[in-house]
């Protein structure tokens, strides 16, 4: 189990595939009282295997780890850890990226143009089991639950495009067919199904179906 913050130092591990984000990260955290880094990783197996060895409080998560998504590596030490909090720290400000992420399971949600004092109360927050939101990303959530009655679309960290193909292919329509329907180019097609495979941290298209109809895809 994460240490926690009632012992009295929050134990923080950043992952980031950018050196100098790190460099400049983990030394902002050295000079916090009560905060301590445990450690870093650049994509998502080696922030598994950092939160499993060192069990932080918070982990500062960026979206873009490589090939792979921060809003993956956020599932997945959230469901394996769930007494770990993630805080996400990114350029990404668009809808898809922010539900994404949250609906994975982060705590918090900041700009890599946030201020130390932004950062530090940001991981005080998280590690307490509260959420917090940066600058403008509350507001914005706030507005995009209350358009549509507050319906959040499946598969948020999805764009349309993105969203639409998987509906296509989970009603069991290949890429040709897909590709007819949308005017678009089987190589584009294939391309946004890898697009889609990595975010929804799946290895193939069967699995893929499967998450989509849970969540009430390829049915109209």
């Amino acid at each position: 189990m994460a240490g926690g913050p009632n012992r009295g130092v929050i134990r923080v591990a950043v992952v980031d595939d950018h050196p100098v984000f790190r460099l400049g990260m983990t030394a902002l955290l050295g000079t916090l009282d009560g905060i301590v880094c445990v450690g870093e990783a650049v994509d998502v197996p080696s922030a598994l295997a950092l939160v499993e060895t060192h069990q932080p409080d918070v982990v500062l998560m960026d979206l873009h780890l490589g090939d792979r998504s921060g809003v993956e590596a956020t599932r997945l030490i959230r469901s394996r850890h769930p007494a770990v909090a993630v805080l996400v720290i990114t350029m990404l400000d668009d809808d898809d990226s922010i539900f994404g992420a949250l609906r994975a399971g982060a705590s918090g949600y900041l700009l890599k143009g946030a201020s130390p004092p932004q950062v530090e109360r940001a991981v005080r927050v998280v590690a307490d089991g509260e959420m917090l939101l940066g600058p403008g990303i509350g507001t914005r959530t706030v507005s995009f639950l209350t358009r549509g009655a507050g319906v959040v679309p499946p598969f948020p960290q999805l764009t349309d495009r993105e969203r639409e193909i998987l509906d296509h292919v989970a009603r069991g329509l290949d890429n040709r067919v897909i590709a007819q329907r949308l005017a678009l180019s089987p190589k584009t097609i294939r391309n946004h199904l890898s697009n889609v495979l990595v975010k929804l941290g799946v290895s193939d298209r069967g699995q893929a179906i499967v998450r989509a109809r849970e969540q009430g895809l390829g049915r109209g």
